[in-house]
């Protein structure tokens, strides 16, 4: 395995692991052919890219599309920032997000994207742009957080984003790690999750009944106003 770079894959990862659009699927060609040249990863690891990517160019755009935004985008087991899996949205977060960034600083580029600089593209942009041995040690500090997400990956349906798995596996290789099981906490269904509570804590259970159900009449008595006082 080739060690003195691992540019091209880290950028090749970092477009498979993005919104599958048109352009990307119509470069898996070139992109299998840049992974495959650079040699970083193992035979079976790169086996298991090319059959995601053969995943990536079946079917119409829309299943592709949609089944994507399904893994990453409707639960934080498969979240694809980093830092949601560490510090949830709690205040802390925002600083780790400025350190983030002023890391990308001092290694020489200027965060301008759109997404949030813990996106997994983003920080496989910027190791793309490191020398492979401090890129493999950048990637290893997270390696604990790619190893929650192929966790994650590997129990969901071939239907429902398990390929994905393979890309996640790969970033973990060139970390020089290799994955291991985490223990995971189902995600919580959204419909459940942003359920907003019931005004008054439920008005068909503590405050009106269902209908047909008689309703208690609570009769409170008024004190009567003090004289000299003004109600």
């Amino acid at each position: 395995m080739k060690t003195t770079t691992l540019s091209k894959s880290c950028r090749v990862l970092a477009r498979l692991l993005d919104y599958p659009h048109a352009d990307m699927r119509a470069a898996l060609p070139e992109l299998y052919a840049a992974l495959s040249e650079e040699g970083a990863l193992s035979q079976a690891r790169l086996a298991e890219v090319k059959a995601l990517m053969a995943t990536l160019q079946q079917g119409d755009a829309y299943a592709v599309e949609a089944r994507y935004v399904e893994t990453f985008d409707r639960g934080r087991s498969t979240s694809l920032h980093m830092f949601e899996h560490v510090h949830g949205d709690s205040r802390e977060r925002g600083p780790a997000l400025i350190d983030l960034q002023q890391t990308y600083a001092a290694g020489g580029m200027f965060f301008e994207a759109s997404e949030l600089p813990d996106y997994l593209p983003v920080v496989l942009e910027f190791a793309s742009t490191q020398a492979a041995p401090v890129a493999r040690e950048f990637l290893a500090e997270m390696a604990h957080i790619l190893n929650a997400i192929h966790s994650a990956l590997i129990k969901r349906p071939e239907s429902q984003g398990r390929p994905y798995a393979a890309a996640i596996g790969a970033v973990l290789e060139l970390a020089g790690e290799k994955p291991q099981a985490v223990q995971i906490t189902v995600d919580e269904a959204l419909d459940e999750a942003w359920q907003e509570p019931a005004a008054f804590d439920g008005c068909s259970s503590k405050g009106q009944s269902k209908p047909g159900v008689p309703q208690p009449i609570h009769i409170v008595r008024k004190t009567p106003a003090q004289p000299g006082v003004q109600a």
